[in-house]
């Protein structure tokens, strides 16, 4: 793929403003910040908001590697993204975008989750569970970094310089119709809308040139603590869950749904191993019968607010997820 072609794609003035630059080996991805006032506007685009797990994809030549956000290599986790990778006429890129599993027509992190705590590539080819890879952005492309590149134009070169067959698909936006697009979403069970400026750059870190607009409360949380199974239920009976605030980690509540027994068993062995003394929260329920862990593993979960003690309503665990760093987890905050 030749830089004259990567060119044609988008206007010159756009164009203009790419750096030639060596590739880069790693880098923080552009992160969203939570809203929750739907809006629509011409100078915006919205895409659809997947549940999965964000993956960079760096290819230079016939090297193939996927790191998740906080740099850890998934290679062997999805061994036909690195085929569907190495096999497009683009030799040299850089993408960012998410992989995800389908329960019917809507994305499933739990489904995926099944998947992704698998580490042997044939196993991982062998379980039955098929994963697309959705690319919404590039920040370098074939010895030029794109980032100061307008958003639109961006994404007219990831859609024009790859080959979208098998699992890789093109995310798809809608123009100004943020609105719109957020009642379909929620209407179909998605999880929400991804609204990104037009005309943004690619900057790393957390924006609010990107925000997230969700159908249901959700995010991640970190396990500070369980307690012991009651009655049938097998492994353990809820997830004690918190979040950090100034560097102190703040108790948000208990989580009992959302998990399969085998889910439940797998995190009472796992927990086990962690188990200490003393609480780990700086504000800690008082209750007797708790097993407190070191709060290093981060849980997703949906809840329909938060109360005004603070603390989750209705949660349901959708899974474990290990592609973020444990001090990143703070409560989301609406952007204004």
């Amino acid at each position: 793929m030749s830089k004259a072609f990567i060119e044609d794609c988008i206007d010159g003035d756009a164009w203009a403003k790419a750096k030639r630059t060596a590739m880069p080996r790693t880098f923080e991805p552009m992160l969203a910040t939570l809203h929750d006032k739907p809006f629509s506007d011409e100078r915006w685009i919205y895409e659809r908001k997947l549940d999965g797990i964000r993956l960079l994809v760096f290819r230079d030549g016939e090297n193939v590697e996927l790191y998740t956000r906080n740099g850890k290599l998934r290679n062997d986790h999805f061994p036909e993204l690195i085929d569907l990778f190495a096999g497009q006429p683009c030799q040299r890129f850089v993408l960012d975008g998410e992989v995800v599993a389908f329960d019917g027509d809507v994305t499933s992190f739990a489904r995926l989750q099944q998947r992704a705590g698998i580490s042997d590539p044939d196993e991982a080819r062998a379980s039955g569970i098929p994963v697309h890879f959705y690319v919404f952005d590039s920040p370098w492309m074939e010895g030029y970094d794109i980032r100061p590149v307008p958003l639109r134009e961006r994404k007219a070169i990831i859609r024009d310089v790859l080959d979208y067959s098998g699992r890789l698909c093109f995310t798809a936006h809608r123009n100004a119709e943020g609105e719109a697009l957020l009642a379909e979403a929620c209407r179909k069970g998605w999880e929400g809308v991804i609204a990104k400026q037009a005309d943004s750059c690619y900057r790393c870190g957390r924006s609010r040139r990107w925000l997230k607009l969700k159908c249901q409360a959700g995010q991640e949380l970190l396990i500070g603590g369980y307690t012991d199974p009651e009655g049938e239920r097998v492994g353990l009976g809820a997830l004690l869950l918190g979040y950090y605030e100034e560097g102190e980690l703040r108790y948000a509540g208990r989580v009992g749904t959302g998990f399969s027994n085998a889910e439940l068993r797998r995190l009472s062995r796992v927990l086990s191993a962690s188990e200490r003394q003393n609480s780990p929260f700086v504000d800690p329920p008082d209750e007797r019968g708790i097993h407190w862990v070191t709060p290093e593993r981060v849980v997703e979960v949906e809840f329909t607010e938060w109360t005004d003690e603070g603390k989750l309503r209705h949660p349901a665990y959708l899974g474990e997820r290990d592609d973020k760093d444990p001090h990143e987890v703070v409560r989301e905050v609406s952007g204004t």
